[in-house]
């Protein structure tokens, strides 16, 4: 075998490893039927940049309760996918307590429980591996949502409005700043309300004519003008706006958005 045949060769058997991996990690996210089964109407639009991923979403029932998230781990492809791995443990752990936590409570939990496992003492020098997550919790009995947020926000549309419930300005793993607990908000929701949770790959894809960042200001625009259709039609209007903008350019992080609309 020459030299460019082993180098083939080499490459083949690490796509193949990291494609047995991106089976690993689908295998860990929550099923279409099982989503079904637990949520409102919804959608996810999942688009990882690589075979696995750095971006996860979770779900489970706890009771008359479902929890709900959209996580962002540090960095993408394989590092990314480990972490993620990791988050959705950790993640199933503390809910299978089977004691009904605030949202805040699963955030401070999930983080010293990030923290142990990259053994991190919370030193300003060490490497900030970790993730950003949105976390609600529905409560349809009490017609109520809880929010809890490391660095990534909700977006609520009610009545053509759209408003911003932000996470806290820190991440789940080491801070450069002092540790606090994370806010749980509390918000009474009404039929027809509009959720939304994502990272951050759809405003910073690179695109249009000018080449720059999608952003925020206009990912919000782009909700308040779909969020009247159903929610697979949203998804889908979603994926073509995403196309569209992105044109020629590279996808340069994975991309996940999940909408829900309350009952």
């Amino acid at each position: 075998m020459d030299r460019e045949d082993k180098i083939r060769q080499q490459d083949k058997e690490l796509t193949d490893s990291i494609r047995y991996a991106g089976l690993i990690q689908t295998a860990v996210l929550p099923t279409r039927d099982y989503l079904t089964n637990i949520l409102p109407p919804h959608f996810i639009f999942f688009q990882p940049k690589d075979i696995v991923s750095g971006d996860f979403y979770w779900a489970t029932r706890l009771g008359k309760k479902t929890y709900v998230a959209a996580a962002d781990c540090t960095g993408h492809g394989v590092p990314g996918a480990f972490m993620s791995i990791m988050g959705i443990s950790f993640l199933n752990e503390i809910v299978n307590q089977k004691i009904p936590l605030k949202t805040g409570r699963i955030l401070n939990q999930l983080r010293e429980k990030v923290m142990k496992a990259l053994h991190q003492k919370g030193d300003s020098k060490e490497p900030k591996d970790g993730m950003d997550i949105a976390l609600i919790m529905l409560d349809p009995e009490n017609s109520l949502i809880e929010f809890s947020g490391a660095f990534n926000a909700l977006y609520l549309i009610r009545d053509d409005k759209l408003q911003v419930i932000r996470g806290d300005r820190m991440p789940i793993g080491v801070n450069a700043v002092e540790e606090r607990s994370f806010q749980t908000h509390v918000i009474q929701v009404q039929e027809g309300d509009c959720l939304y949770i994502f990272t951050d790959g759809f405003p910073d894809q690179f695109g249009g004519p000018e080449d720059k960042k999608y952003k925020y200001g206009p990912f919000q625009k782009f909700l308040l003008s779909i969020h009247k259709e159903d929610m697979e039609q949203q998804k889908w209007l979603l994926i073509n706006e995403m196309l569209e903008w992105k044109g020629d350019n590279e996808q340069i992080d994975d991309i996940l958005v999940i909408g829900i609309r309350i009952e």
